[in-house]
């Protein structure tokens, strides 16, 4: 392991309405760990992710941040803790400028010099936005909206980072492109937890993986075992990959 236990699910039940989407999951990220979370269309990998963050209510279990319950909190409560999302599809303010877009991931601080500094560090890591600072995000091409996405949700200063399929609708080279970005972001010290459907791309980076199954863990190993585990390969990946 990486280092202290960080994340935790323990026995979690979450759904909508009627229907119970997660059945009694359990699963654990340490610190400095890139961990993820592979499963088919409709198999509860958003919902994990809407569930950390509060989006979703758990039924049962708990959801543990360095040991302390937050499935009562806020979503707003949860990020200033250092949780925060990188949502499918980006949904960014499209009206709104790159610079724009950057300083809502900032709204829950107030530190501005810390602000202006981390939206310089933003255009380090990622150049192209420099480049685009003033353009609308609805105007920016898909990895452009990706690489914004990821500053958005970095300027709350998370300690740990949701993903949810950073890969979707990239061309392949964008998609390493923002692996890529993934790897730099986790070497400076931010815990990842990836739901991501391109299962060889995201266990090429993780650690470790857990692979979901209508609701249910049915695997979790180092991402190395996962990759060169036949029965995985047989069973996920190939339906992963698509």
């Amino acid at each position: 392991m990486s280092g202290a236990l960080v994340l935790q699910l323990e026995q979690v039940v979450s759904g909508y309405g009627p229907s119970e989407v997660l059945h009694s999951i359990n699963l654990d990220v340490h610190e400095g760990e890139t961990v993820c979370l592979l499963g088919s269309n409709a198999a509860g990998k958003s919902t994990t992710l809407r569930t950390i963050l509060g989006l979703v209510r758990t039924r049962s279990g708990n959801v543990l941040l360095r040991g302390e319950p937050i499935h009562a909190l806020s979503t707003p409560q949860i990020v200033a803790k250092g949780i925060t999302m990188v949502p499918e599809n980006r949904r960014l303010f499209a009206k709104m400028t790159v610079r724009e877009n950057l300083e809502i991931g900032a709204n829950l601080r107030n530190d501005k010099p810390g602000i202006l500094e981390d939206i310089e560090r933003m255009f380090t890591l990622f150049p192209r936005l420099k480049e685009r600072v003033t353009q609308r995000a609805g105007t920016l091409s898909g990895g452009e909206q990706q690489m914004l996405a990821i500053g958005r949700a970095l300027m709350a200063r998370p300690s740990i980072l949701l993903m949810d399929e950073p890969s979707m609708g990239l061309a392949p080279i964008l998609v390493e492109q923002v692996f890529e970005t993934i790897q730099e972001i986790n070497k400076e010290g931010v815990t990842i937890f990836l739901v991501e459907q391109n299962a060889n791309v995201a266990l090429s980076i993780a650690d470790r993986g857990y692979v979901l199954q209508t609701g249910r863990i049915v695997m979790h190993d180092s991402a190395k075992n996962l990759l060169e585990n036949p029965e995985l390969s047989k069973a996920y990946l190939g339906e992963l990959e698509g």
